[in-house]
């Protein structure tokens, strides 16, 4: 798919991420000069009726959302035989990769994302849209700050309860108890999806899990979520209650609709954040008397500096022993305050310069955060140019890269979206194409193993299958690449490359010999058509009998078609009589056009003249073709 024009208007760059149903690429609009996400139905589920009405209701779901927490579609359409859904391309990462990364999240990151994913929500629940496939993985993370739903494929519109109308879809791991128990969804569905996902990003783990999907359908079913704080005791208690409330095994005791929870999160944000936020006192220091030299008395002095906390300052003044020492040390106590505040003052303005200066030197000057360019699949002049103007210093470098064509950028270190000093060196990788790899040999070993061994290329979800006499059913026989012939064991193919595997189905079952019917009844239940060529005679083979089962393909796979050679049974033909006036000139002539061989005692010159009267043996009998026959004159 690389390279493709899509529609003579998307130009395919690179692959974004796949999954069960399509396979999601990073493609340019020619039309509109912009980058796009290009979702793209697999190839094998283009004749299922189901996933293409699926994939179709994705678009019209989502594009009847116009919402900030929304990833908005931008096209749908078929070309060929291939479907695809146009979306807005959100460099960044999911939720799933954020937790895989940080484990579990504190409660003010839970409330930023969660105030999201509730706010888009919501605009899907009033538009009467019921998502019905909430999970971490459909909540993308840009990498500019922005928190976006997406993936509508599962969507439907909101009745009163919505069926499934067949086996459960969506993710076990977050299906309410009312789309386990009878397959009805609603709103009420997401939410409790959403409180499933909170319990997940408070805690690091899913409050259900278990061995098969049935046991996490069961305790959905049964079961009451505990609360987050049970496992993280730092969970606030407001959040508890919030996934409580939204995940309740009776609908009616959840919140009717994503702005009813959206609303309660608002609420409660402020206790929850003023519960996480350290409190900053000041404290007075106080100099009992007790410390005070006997006769003493005491002042106090408060200097800020900076934007520290007051300093309680205690200075002890001895008593003087008459009214000249009380004026002395006065006057000397009140001088070394005045020194003492002009350092003060000074210290204050140095400090407040360097503070103006650092946030100077990182907030505008040489030592300020910007954000790396996305520069990938551009062209080396023009990725340098964008990395300058933002002010980095260019290095180039090389590197393969399977996705991104030979010649562009494939990427910088720092890579797109992080944050480098203004200044820095930004490494531009210009991409020398996909890397050549060996090919492990993968010939005869089972599908799994062969597989495993390819980890390094894509292989294709769907194999080709093929009789073999050779190679054990389940196991590869050949691998071929994407131009459809086969790949030699240890020959040069690029990283990633597609290749499909050709497994074997077992050999061509052997009919020969046996009746028609058993015959055709082996090829088909071996899902092998059946052909028929002329019968023919056969000694050894009794008659409608198979004689051969020629394969009309090399190689034979499934669909192909055997062709019969049935037996006519024996060649036998019956000696007509020959000795009714005829001569044996044209006895022998008649003898021979029937296939047998002729013998008489008459001269051969005389048997155009005489009778024949005596032929051996006799009319009526049956003998093979190319059995003798006498004819004599007696």
């Amino acid at each position: 798919m690389i390279g493709r024009l899509v529609d003579g208007r998307y130009q395919v760059r690179s692959r974004i991420a796949r999954g069960g149903m399509a396979t999601v690429y990073l493609a340019t609009d020619l039309r509109l000069e912009r980058r796009v996400a290009i979702k793209i139905m697999h190839g094998h589920l283009a004749d299922d009726n189901t996933f293409k009405t699926r994939f179709v209701q994705e678009a019209r779901s989502a594009a009847r959302l116009a919402h900030p927490n929304v990833v908005n579609v931008f096209d749908q359409g078929q070309d060929s035989d291939m479907a695809y859904l146009v979306m807005e391309y959100l460099p960044g990462i999911t939720l799933r990769e954020l937790l895989k990364d940080y484990k579990k999240l504190t409660p003010e990151q839970t409330v930023d994302i969660m105030d999201a994913v509730l706010s888009g929500l919501a605009a899907a629940h009033k538009a009467g849209i019921v998502h019905r496939d909430l999970k971490p993985e459909n909540v993308l993370l840009a990498d500019d700050g922005r928190i976006k739903l997406g993936d509508f494929g599962l969507a439907r519109a909101a009745s009163a309860n919505t069926g499934t109308g067949q086996a459960l879809l969506g993710t076990i791991a977050y299906l309410s108890p009312e789309l386990v128990t009878r397959g009805l969804a609603d709103a009420r569905s997401d939410i409790y999806a959403v409180g499933i996902m909170m319990y997940e990003m408070l805690t690091g783990e899913q409050p259900y899990v278990g061995e098969a999907p049935m046991q996490i359908a069961y305790q959905h079913a049964n079961d009451t979520v505990p609360t987050p704080s049970s496992k993280n005791p730092a969970v606030p208690a407001e959040l508890d209650e919030l996934v409580l409330w939204a995940t309740a095994r009776d609908p009616e005791e959840r919140p009717n609709d994503a702005r009813v929870m959206l609303e309660r999160l608002r609420e409660v944000e402020p206790d929850i954040r003023a519960s996480r936020t350290p409190l900053r006192t000041q404290a007075t220091m106080v100099v009992p008397d007790a410390a005070m030299p006997l006769g003493g008395a005491a002042t106090a002095e408060t200097a800020v500096l900076g934007t520290g906390a007051p300093v309680a300052v205690a200075t002890a003044v001895p008593e003087a022993s008459d009214d000249g020492d009380d004026t002395t040390a006065l006057s000397a106590s009140a001088e070394r305050r005045k020194r003492r505040g002009y350092w003060i003052f000074a210290l204050v303005l140095l400090l407040t310069g360097l503070a103006a200066g650092t946030g100077w030197y990182f907030g505008a000057g040489p030592g300020a955060l910007a954000t790396v360019p996305e520069t990938a699949t551009l062209l080396p002049g023009a990725a340098r140019q964008v990395l300058e103007e933002e002010g980095f210093e260019v290095v180039a470098g090389e590197r393969h890269d399977p996705r991104v064509p030979n010649g562009q950028v494939s990427g910088t270190d720092p890579e797109g979206g992080q944050q480098a000093r203004r200044g820095s060196q930004v490494t531009m990788f210009v991409s020398l194409g996909p890397q050549m790899l060996a090919l492990p040999d993968v010939i005869g070993r089972p599908e799994a193993d062969a597989r495993a061994a390819l980890g390094d290329f894509t292989v294709a979800e769907q194999s080709a299958q093929q009789f073999s006499a050779e190679i054990a059913a389940g196991s590869v026989v050949a691998v071929l690449g994407v131009d459809g012939n086969a790949v030699a064991a240890g020959a040069d193919y690029p990283e990633l490359g597609d290749v499909t595997l050709v497994v074997s189905v077992g050999a061509v079952p052997d009919v020969t010999g046996l009746p028609v019917g058993e015959a055709e009844a082996a090829l088909t239940g071996a899902g092998l058509a059946v052909g028929h060529a002329d019968p023919e005679f056969s000694d050894a083979v009794p008659l409608d009998h198979v004689i051969s089962a020629t394969p009309a393909t090399d190689p034979v796979r499934p669909g192909d078609t055997i062709v019969l050679t049935l037996s006519k049974g024996e060649d036998l033909v019956e000696v007509p009589n020959v000795i009714t006036g005829q001569t044996v000139a044209q006895a022998r002539e008649q003898l021979e056009a029937l296939g047998f061989t002729v013998t008489s005692n008459v001269p051969a010159f005389l048997e155009g003249a005489v009778v024949a009267s005596v032929q051996s043996p006799a009319a009526g009998e049956k003998l093979k073709r190319g059995s003798e026959v006498t004819v004599n004159f007696g």
